[in-house]
């Protein structure tokens, strides 16, 4: 039982620096803070300095200017991730926008296409030569459509069926 409550030396000694160690008062802090604004990197005599000033052990001094440093850095990253996801959901927004316009625009072409292209699909030229011939009216077709223009080296209908 009496081997529960010894203490080796080095458990001794940081029970003994816990007491020691002293919480900060909130103006010795507004002064840290002050010093941290003008400069976040500590000079050995500005350290030592500012613990002469505060009281407190050099070491303390630095020690809280590098946690300060550490939650600077930590609240940095965080600012940055926000900033990050927003600009993440608002590339996915329009990436989702142009999405569906080239969906539209496709539909739009299919449309097209097909509009052009399904009144010759039920012309059987080579069967019909007589019948195509029979369409074209003065170089027009038959019922107002635009008049027939034949590409370069091409003969008019004549051409079209052979």
């Amino acid at each position: 039982m009496e081997e529960l409550f010894q203490y080796t030396e080095t458990q001794k000694h940081q029970t003994i620096t816990k007491l020691r160690k002293k919480r900060l008062t909130q103006n010795q802090v507004r002064i840290l803070e002050s010093n941290f604004s003008y400069n976040n990197k500590l000079e050995p005599d500005r350290k030592c300095q500012l613990a002469a000033e505060l009281g407190v052990p050099p070491r303390q001094v630095s020690i809280w200017y590098q946690n300060k440093r550490a939650r600077d850095k930590a609240q940095s990253l965080e600012i940055d991730h926000g900033n990050l996801q927003l600009r993440l959901e608002s590339v996915l927004a329009d990436n989702a926008r142009l999405k569906g316009q080239v969906a539209m625009l496709k539909d739009e072409l299919n449309r097209i296409q097909s509009a052009f292209i399904t009144p010759f699909n039920n012309i059987d030229v080579v069967d019909q030569k007589h019948d195509l011939e029979g369409w074209f009216i003065n170089d027009s077709l038959v019922g107002g459509g635009a008049p027939f223009v034949a590409p370069p080296g091409m003969d008019m209908v004549s051409d079209l069926v052979r």
